[in-house]
C-alpha cells in the first residue's frame, strides 16, 4: 500500500485524536464521584434498613404506650366509680361497703403497677425517638453528601463531554483527509492493537510497541520509497516515518 508522506503524517494526528478519545472516555468511566456514589449507595442501603428499623421500634412503643395509658385511664374510672359509690351513701349492707373499700384499695394497687408500666415504656419510647432522630438525621447528612457528589460527578461529565465534542469534530476534519485504504487498514490494526493503530518510527523504535528495531530492518525501510506504507515486524501497526525516526 502505498500513501503520501504527507498523508502519512497525518496518520499521526488522527491517532492523536482516538487516543485523546479514548482517555477522555476512560475519565469518564473513572470519575471518581462514580466510586464515591456507589461507596454512599452502599451507606445509604445500611441506613435505610436503620432507618426502618428505628421507626418501627418507634411505632411498636408507641401502640404500647397507647395501650397502657388506656389501661391507666381504664382504672381510674372504675375507682372514680366506685368511690362515687362509696360517697353516694348508696351501698346498704357492711359486707358491700367492705367488698367495695377493698376493691378501690385494690384498683390504686394496680394502677400504681401500671403507671410504672407506663413510665417506663415512655422511657423506651424516648430513647427510640431519640436514634431514630439521629438515624434520620444521618439520612439527611447523607443524602446531602450525595446531591453534592452528583453534581460534581455531573459536572465533570460535561467537561469531558465538551472535550470530547471538540476532539470529535477535530477528528471528523482530520479522517477524510486519509484515503479509504489507509483509513480502514488503520481503523483494523487500531481495533485489533488496543486503540493504537499507527505509530511513529523515532529514533529506530516503533512507539506503538517500543521495540527497537533491528539494523537489518532499518536498513530495509531505509530502501522502501517514501510513500511506501510500512507495518511494524512486531506489533503490525502502520509504522510512520518522521525526520526523527532515525534511518
Amino acid at each position: 500500500m502505498r500513501a503520501d508522506p504527507a498523508v502519512q503524517l497525518r496518520l499521526l494526528d488522527l491517532q492523536q485524536l482516538d487516543t485523546t478519545l479514548g482517555q477522555l472516555r476512560h475519565r469518564r468511566r473513572t470519575v471518581p464521584q462514580i466510586a464515591e456514589l456507589a461507596a454512599l449507595e452502599q451507606r445509604a442501603a445500611a441506613l435505610r434498613d436503620r432507618d426502618v428499623a428505628m421507626r418501627t421500634a418507634v411505632s411498636d412503643l408507641e401502640r404500647t404506650q397507647a395501650k397502657a395509658e388506656a389501661d391507666v385511664e381504664a382504672v381510674r374510672e372504675r375507682i372514680a366509680r366506685d368511690q362515687r359509690l362509696l360517697d353516694a351513701g348508696s351501698v346498704a349492707s357492711a359486707r358491700q361497703l367492705e367488698d367495695l373499700q377493698h376493691e378501690i384499695a385494690s384498683l390504686r394497687a394496680r394502677i400504681a403497677v401500671l403507671e410504672d408500666a407506663e413510665l417506663e415504656v415512655m422511657e423506651q419510647l424516648e430513647e427510640a425517638q431519640g436514634r431514630a432522630a439521629a438515624v434520620a438525621a444521618d439520612v439527611a447528612a447523607l443524602a446531602e453528601q450525595r446531591a453534592a457528589a452528583e453534581a460534581a460527578r455531573d459536572e465533570a461529565f460535561r467537561d469531558i463531554d465538551t472535550e470530547g465534542a471538540r476532539v470529535a469534530a477535530e477528528r471528523s476534519r482530520v479522517a477524510p483527509e486519509i484515503p479509504a485504504d489507509l483509513l480502514a487498514l488503520y481503523d483494523k490494526v487500531r481495533t485489533d492493537a488496543g486503540g493504537v493503530g499507527a505509530a511513529a518510527l523515532h529514533r529506530g523504535r516503533c512507539q506503538g510497541c517500543q521495540l527497537t528495531l533491528t539494523p537489518a530492518d532499518l536498513g530495509r525501510i531505509r530502501g522502501l520509497a517514501p510513500d511506501e506504507v510500512v507495518r511494524c515486524e512486531e506489533c503490525r501497526r502502520i509504522l510512520v516515518r518522521t525526520p526523527e525516526s532515525g534511518l
